[in-house]
């Protein structure tokens, strides 16, 4: 799979995902195998008007490359303008967002919303691409619903104006995240086009990745959600495509030094208050399966510094630990 300088054997790859995709968590995904880190969704009228926040979404430190940039936005001039901003950041791929199916943005033209008006999306990209020196590619659903499903024509659309890779998220936009995702369209867009396509959509399992690259001829695989619980997976879903052996569960003691290591990212990038405030939603993935983990992140949420979050947590694990199995169990 080759898209600009990246050249990668089927690569297993973070997906943009809103309000969790931050420096923080793309590094311990990174530092977990994942091949390609993308940022959250960057709102283009956003970084148009120098929003901090906005701009913020677009930092990352060097440890993270290959490393993608996701824009989205309705308005063709703002789109064009935010690629060349986008392009002073250097990172190694800008992708474009049209799939998101939220109604705030896929109502508003942007996101999936271009799926109702290919020409429009056809402007949008060909402007991203003739504004930026990277090599642009494209995230997108099957449809908008089941009546509209045009992927093969999309794809080729999208080839044409020069986008150099293609992830669709199998389900349409009426789905949002139910049902199960339909792989069957895949192997009609890989002989349509002949740039490197990637699968997303209920991927949270090695044994998944192994599925779509064997029922799909995929390039790749996009994982989001499967990453949030699970940020293992990684790892895990290549030692199974080398070795077609699964690798143990994390343990606890992986589970608890890990969430350290991430709360200790999460501080050193946004201060200790906002750190661990912005923290916080990933407590349940986790202490998921935990006994009494419910109570325990209830605790964890009044704090706003990091040393009584590890010490809690540390005196959690301990008393866990003493606590015959049997009563282990009945938690």
């Amino acid at each position: 799979m080759q898209i600009g300088k990246i050249n990668i054997e089927k690569p297993i790859v973070l997906a943009p995902m809103e309000d969790v995709t931050d420096l923080p968590f793309r590094v311990i995904c990174k530092r977990l195998g994942a091949d390609i880190v993308y940022t959250e969704f960057v709102n283009s009228e956003g970084l148009i008007r120098d929003s901090r926040k906005t701009r913020e979404k677009m930092v990352f430190w060097e440890e993270e490359r290959p490393f993608g940039i996701q824009i989205y936005g309705g308005s063709e001039e703002s789109m064009e303008s935010a690629a060349r901003l986008v392009d002073e950041m250097d990172p190694d791929i800008l992708d474009i967002n049209c799939g998101c199916w939220v109604k705030d943005v896929a109502m508003r033209g942007a996101g999936a919303g271009l799926l109702k008006d290919l020409p429009h999306m056809e402007r949008i990209v060909s402007q991203v691409v003739k504004a930026t020196k990277l090599p642009v590619t494209v995230k997108t659903r099957l449809g908008w619903d089941e009546s509209s499903i045009q992927i093969v024509d999309v794809a080729r659309m999208l080839e044409q104006c020069g986008v150099k890779g293609l992830t669709i998220h199998c389900r349409t936009r009426a789905q949002g995240h139910k049902g199960t995702p339909d792989l069957t369209w895949i192997p009609s867009v890989k002989a349509a086009i002949s740039i490197p396509v990637f699968v997303n959509g209920g991927v949270h399992s090695p044994e998944d990745i192994s599925k779509v690259f064997d029922e799909t001829g995929c390039d790749g695989v996009m994982i989001a959600r499967g990453a949030i619980d699970n940020p293992w997976i990684f790892m895990q879903g290549k030692h199974y495509l080398n070795t077609d052996n699964l690798l143990p569960d994390a343990t606890i003691d992986d589970r608890i030094n890990l969430l350290f290591e991430h709360l200790k990212l999460s501080v050193d990038v946004k201060g200790e208050r906002k750190g661990v405030i912005e923290f916080r939603k990933h407590y349940a993935g986790y202490l998921r399966g935990l006994p009494n983990a419910s109570k325990l992140r209830q605790e964890l949420m009044q704090f706003t510094e990091m040393l009584p979050v590890m010490d809690r947590v540390k005196s959690f694990v301990q008393g866990m630990n003493a606590q015959p199995l049997a009563e282990q169990a009945a938690a």
